[in-house]
């Protein structure tokens, strides 16, 4: 990357311009998180990259996060951020990792042979619908699957108005309307499962291999995984693309919105119910039991739908009640910290 980078190139707009008075503007200089490592972030400004120690007085920030600097290069604060994609942590921990910020477009990255999921797909939209990105779902290894349209259609059965394309990742031509959706200015991410091609998708997007990619294993068709890092990329038509290690387990937390945007069909059947407190597990008048016995709605899009909410509102509980006891406890330190001044005064 060139030592010389303008802000709009790393996809600076006015959301974030407004957020500045005049005197931040002129003191300090403005900086992107390109990249987040174990012990410090990488920043970009215009004119150079830059290391930033990772402190407890920094906020936790996240790959496409933007913030000020002084002249001295220290951390002034984090601007709001436009939109921000996160989870539960993997496995049993309670705790929220941020995935990226500041995406206006997120490619959902599935593959059309062995890793196929509608229901994965909808979780990845409730993630999207959530951060109040716009979702465009590509479908991979077209080259590889007999019945690529088919997949397509059920896939927008999920929604009319969705963006899906299908695509050889491979072929430049073949992913012509996607480039098309990397307009400059924008910043767009890319999400899905591990090994889905979603860095075969970003190398033919750049035109050039950045990311490592390798074949998939014969057994099962599942490409292996090889991005380990998110990473920030720029596009030649001006636009930011930030890539993703594949995700073998999202946990939604605190998306109920986001959930209910991708089953909007369910919940406006749930509106016709002839009681506003219908279970919809056999009560008289149900329209969601009676769009299930017409064949309207799909016995695994209805679990699927209250199997998130159920997650998304479980994890959130799990959470918040983890940091009102971190907030309590800190309150208790400082309670102690300030006696323990007061009582040194005294001597």
């Amino acid at each position: 990357m060139s030592s010389e980078f303008s802000l709009n190139q790393l996809g600076w707009q006015p959301f974030f311009q407004q957020q500045l008075n005049l005197d931040e503007y002129e003191q300090n200089e403005i900086g992107r998180v390109v990249a987040h490592h174990r012990s410090e972030y990488l920043i970009r400004t215009e004119h150079e990259e830059l290391n930033l120690p990772i402190k407890g007085s920094l906020p936790n920030m996240v790959i496409g996060d933007w913030l000020l600097l002084n002249a001295d290069k220290q951390f002034v604060r984090l601007l709001e951020r436009k939109s921000l994609f996160k989870r539960k942590a993997a496995g049993s921990k309670l705790e929220e990792q941020l995935i990226v910020a500041n995406v206006d477009k997120v490619f959902i990255v599935c593959s059309l042979n062995h890793d196929f999921n509608l229901s994965r797909i909808e979780r990845y939209l409730a993630l999207a619908h959530e951060a109040e990105v716009e979702p465009i779902v590509v479908l991979t290894k077209q080259d590889l699957c007999s019945d690529s349209e088919q997949k397509r259609q059920q896939v927008q059965g999920i929604d009319p108005i969705l963006v899906v394309e299908s695509v050889d990742a491979l072929d430049t031509d073949s992913c012509a309307a996607l480039v098309q959706q990397c307009r400059a200015g924008q910043t767009l991410s890319v999400l899905g499962s591990s090994g889905v091609g979603k860095s075969t998708l970003v190398n033919t997007l750049l035109g050039q291999s950045m990311q490592k990619t390798a074949g998939i294993r014969e057994d099962d068709s599942k490409g292996r995984h090889t991005t380990t890092a998110r990473t920030m990329h720029f596009l030649p038509s001006g636009a930011v693309l930030i890539d993703t290690p594949g995700m073998r387990e999202l946990q939604l937390t605190d998306a109920e919105e986001g959930v209910r945007r991708t089953f909007a069909d369910i919940d406006l059947l749930a509106q016709k119910c002839k009681f506003s407190d219908c279970r919809h597990s056999g009560e008289p008048g149900c329209a969601i039991q009676q769009a299930l016995d017409s064949g309207e709605l799909e016995q695994r899009r209805l679990s699927n739908y209250l199997k998130l909410l159920a997650e998304q509102e479980r994890n959130s509980a799990s959470l918040h009640e983890l940091r009102a006891k971190d907030k309590a406890f800190g309150k208790t330190i400082k309670s102690v910290l300030a006696s323990t001044r007061e009582i040194k005064k005294g001597y």
